[in-house]
């Protein structure tokens, strides 16, 4: 049981910043997607509802079982707080005043979390243990060991010529990543050509993967299909899609707007896990963290290290 409750004015005060921060009903189903532990919750939602009930909806939701969701309220809480560029709104009818109105809401929200600075601590401690815990996982010499193979592997693959093959090794070097971060890979990993389809799990919710080793960056339409596919899953499945050679402008600019669902890697990200610079799992936390926060879901190796 929660030592502290969360407190009533605490509770208005976050409903009204998350029925401000975002106009479009998508972007605000992104975010809530990204910051709760299970967003299956979200399909007890009747996303037709007037924006303010449907917050209320599942605030109260929370609240009322603050035993079991008080983790999920803070780091709402925590994550709105952190919400500081309005430029979206300011894009829109009246944008001014909507981004005014917006920044108000999260600063009386951020002073009523002054009032639970330890609960809060408790977050920003979870992401120390997570760096700690790679640190020390990397002083031992049976992983450092494991992740010097899979990084020749990956080398030997720079050269391959044969698509087919390189998708082939590809998906042999991402499986022993998933399974040496204990991310749950799925027996449905397999390889066509150059792309690689699979499934994991990561603190609570199911993952599509896609991987793609091509010339060129990525394309918008590539984006598109792993989306469809996501769309027909469960709510708290969302997409991460690796391109060794990046992803084009577009294809970024198209799949950050709306609800979103993925969440890019590319090849900087998978060589800084290899040489053990992060480990995939605090790159993923951050990846998505940052994709709730702000709707950039192709935060950059040299954003985070």
């Amino acid at each position: 049981m929660p030592t502290q409750k969360i407190s009533a004015a605490a509770i208005q005060a976050l409903k009204e910043a998350l029925a401000k921060v975002y106009w479009y009903k998508s972007d605000l189903r992104s975010f809530l997607t990204h910051c709760l532990s299970d967003p299956a919750l979200l399909s007890r939602i009747n996303w037709s509802e007037y924006k303010r009930n449907i917050v209320a909806t599942l605030v109260d939701h929370l609240a009322k079982n603050e035993e079991v969701y008080q983790r999920d309220l803070l780091r709402l809480m925590t994550e709105t707080c952190n919400v500081t560029d309005f430029s979206h709104l300011s894009k829109l009818d009246d944008g001014e005043k909507k981004a005014l109105e917006a920044k108000a809401a999260v600063d009386a929200l951020r002073e009523q979390v002054k009032g639970y600075r330890d609960l809060q601590d408790e977050e920003k401690a979870a992401e120390e243990r997570r760096q700690r815990s790679h640190e020390k996982m990397m002083r031992v010499n049976a992983v450092q060991d494991e992740l010097d193979k899979l990084k020749r592997e990956f080398f030997a693959l720079v050269s391959a010529e044969d698509p087919q093959q390189r998708g082939f090794c590809l998906e042999k070097v991402l499986r022993g990543l998933f399974v040496l971060f204990e991310l749950d890979p799925k027996a449905s990993f397999r390889n066509t050509g150059e792309q690689i389809d699979g499934a994991f799990s990561f603190e609570g919710i199911d993952y599509l993967l896609e991987a793609k080793w091509q010339q060129e960056p990525v394309p918008a339409k590539e984006l598109d299909s792993l989306a469809g596919k996501l769309s027909r899953k469960l709510e708290n499945t969302l997409g991460l899609f690796l391109s060794v050679n990046g992803f084009s402008e577009d294809a970024v600019k198209v799949h950050s707007s709306g609800r979103r669902l993925v969440i890019l890697m590319d090849g900087s990200d998978l060589m800084a896990v290899l040489e053990g610079r992060i480990d995939l799992v605090q790159l993923l936390y951050r990846k998505r963290r940052k994709a709730a926060e702000t709707g950039n879901i192709y935060l950059r190796i040299h954003e985070i290290l």
